[in-house]
């Protein structure tokens, strides 16, 4: 390609609402424009990363046994109502009827479309394991778009799913799907991890997310400092708490404990105790498709609860903050609360309780705690992992410490079990004639969003980095001065021969002032940019590394063995 041709209107400002370097750098360096919110088109520069990234990602793919498909963007919403997703989903699903009336849903995801694919289609255990995946365009209507492609409305995603006759051969495929993430992940030259995460809206029994490292990250990820366990912070684990401090011990009594306020600050310093020793109740509304109720999480009072965890262990479509008319009605009283005598409300314990002793809670009545508190009552139903995991806390897999880090998704994959196929009827006779319903396993990679994690990764103050794998192209050959008519036909010449090699090149020959090339080169970010300049007159160009910005004149004579280094 040739400077003078290629459309990419390159600026100098930054749009007004673009806060992150990617959003910056793809708008400014003429790969992306923006049409609404949330809105992206891929102009020529980008559409030549995104074809990449798809060619690393459809490769592996393939290689690992799947079968490329491709779904409609639109879906019926009667599909979605047999999984039972389109009432819970929430308002990031686009609904719409046609002139018809007929109900329909932009897909985010197309778990309820691959299982009409399948279903009825595909009848016997012999006919699997099945695993279909495509390369498409999803719509997710985010309530606040932002930071460009890492949180727009639409996107493109590489989205598999697989159908096994067990959940142990399940368990093989979701294993191979994360040695062909990682595969993927390293090709495309990101340092990035396989971290334990939530399972969310998609659902399921397990589920890992591959998270790019990256000081702009919107994830707070949690990894050890001796093994291997990374966690996202909605999924982590730690090794059991303890502490130093000899517990207070008494017997089991209710205590008067005037304080101004409630709190677990105020209490241990009332008993001169360690707030471990204290349980702490976080009261949270927990909205349900047909209800909204108070639920009670219990942890130690040195402990913060973890959101996420918390709306999973209530089976709740989203906790809100409870109001003074709500405890009322609940007959709880803030500041006191306890799992012991409880009104008759939903409360949750933190699994590290479980068994614990010599312990201080609210007694449920104003000014009043229970002293010597032992949990050897409650069922097991009561128990949950809820704590926040913070950075310091021991790794729950060797004795290592945990440190805090930023990252940004980049893939997740489920083990959903039977969940869709269940809900939709979808069946296959087993090996000994038994109808069921498949298991299934869902597998996402953000392929727009990649473009994007790769400038976070990797940029500077003047703009992109790209690496070789991913460039849009990979050398740019710059002439310095367009009216020294020799250097302007070798230049001309090597872009021809390099073109015909099919080597990725491109050809900067615009009538411009070298400053404003280079400008271009630096903000676009191609790897490398061969200068044929004032030196070319003795023999000589120039050699400039975009990454390290090392520069070293080549003599003309030896250009070829250079370039094979280069491409």
């Amino acid at each position: 390609m040739k400077f003078s041709k290629l459309f990419a209107p390159t600026t100098k400002e930054a749009p007004k609402d673009a806060m992150l370097p990617s959003h910056i750098f793809l708008i400014r360096g003429g790969f992306i424009s923006q049409t609404g919110s949330g809105l992206y088109n891929f102009l020529p520069l980008g559409k030549r990363v995104l074809d990449k990234i798809k060619d690393v990602v459809k490769e592996e793919m393939d290689n690992a046994g799947a079968q490329e498909i491709s779904m409609g963007v639109v879906n019926p919403a009667e599909l979605w109502r047999q999984s039972g997703r389109y009432d819970v989903y929430g308002k990031e699903l686009l609904r719409f009827r046609d002139r018809k009336d007929n109900e329909f849903v932009l897909g985010p995801t197309h778990e309820e479309v691959v299982v009409d694919i399948v279903r009825n289609r595909v009848n016997s255990y012999k006919q699997l394991p099945l695993h279909l995946y495509q390369i498409n365009t999803k719509f997710r209507d985010e309530a606040r778009p932002r930071f460009g492609l890492l949180r727009g409305r639409e996107f493109i995603m590489k989205d598999g799913y697989s159908f096994h006759s067990s959940m142990e051969d399940l368990k093989r495929e979701f294993d191979l799907m994360e040695k062909t993430y990682i595969q993927i992940f390293t090709r495309l030259g990101l340092d990035f991890r396989a971290v334990a995460a939530d399972s969310g809206a998609i659902g399921g029994s397990g589920s890992k997310e591959f998270m790019v490292l990256a000081k702009n990250g919107e994830d707070d990820i949690l990894i050890c400092d001796k093994c291997e366990y990374a966690a996202n912070a909605e999924a982590a684990k730690r090794a059991k708490k303890t502490s130093e401090q000899e517990p207070p011990k008494a017997n089991f009594a209710k205590f008067y404990t005037p304080l101004d306020e409630g709190s677990i600050e105020n209490l241990s310093n009332f008993f001169k105790i360690d707030p471990f020793y204290t349980i702490k109740a976080v009261i949270k509304k927990a909205i349900y498709k047909d209800r909204s109720e108070i639920v009670l999480f219990f942890v130690r009072g040195c402990d913060d609860l973890q959101e996420v965890k918390a709306k999973n262990a209530a089976d709740a479509l989203e906790l809100v903050e409870a109001n003074a008319e709500d405890l009322k009605k609940a007959g709880i009283i803030a500041g006191f609360c306890g799992p012991v005598g409880l009104p008759d409300v939903k409360f949750f314990i933190d699994n590290e309780l479980k068994e614990e002793k010599n312990l201080i809670c609210g007694a449920n009545e104003r000014d009043y705690h229970y002293v010597g508190v032992s949990m050897f009552n409650f069922k097991d139903e009561r128990y949950a992992d809820l704590v926040e995991v913070k950075e310091g806390d021991l790794c729950p897999c060797c004795d290592g410490r945990l440190s805090l880090t930023k990252g940004i998704e980049v893939g997740h994959i489920f083990q959903l079990g039977q969940k869709y196929s269940s809900a939709m009827n979808a069946l296959f006779l087993d090996q000994n004639g038994k109808s069921q319903p498949f298991f299934m396993g869902c597998y996402g990679i953000g392929i727009s969003r990649l473009a994007a994690v790769m400038i976070e990764a990797n940029h500077d103050e003047k703009g992109c980095i790209w690496n070789k794998q991913c460039a849009p192209y990979i050398l740019d050959i710059i002439i310095s001065n367009v009216k020294n008519e020799a250097g302007r036909e070798f230049a001309v010449k090597l872009y021809e021969d390099l073109k015909a090699q099919k080597k990725e090149v491109i050809l900067d020959d615009r009538n411009e002032r070298f400053g404003f090339k280079m400008n271009d080169f630096e903000l676009i970010g191609f790897p490398y940019a061969l200068i044929v300049g004032r030196e070319f007159d003795e023999g000589k160009v120039e050699l400039v590394s975009r990454a390290s910005g090392v520069k070293e004149f080549v003599d003309v004579d030896k250009l070829s063995e250079k370039l094979r280094e280069v491409f």
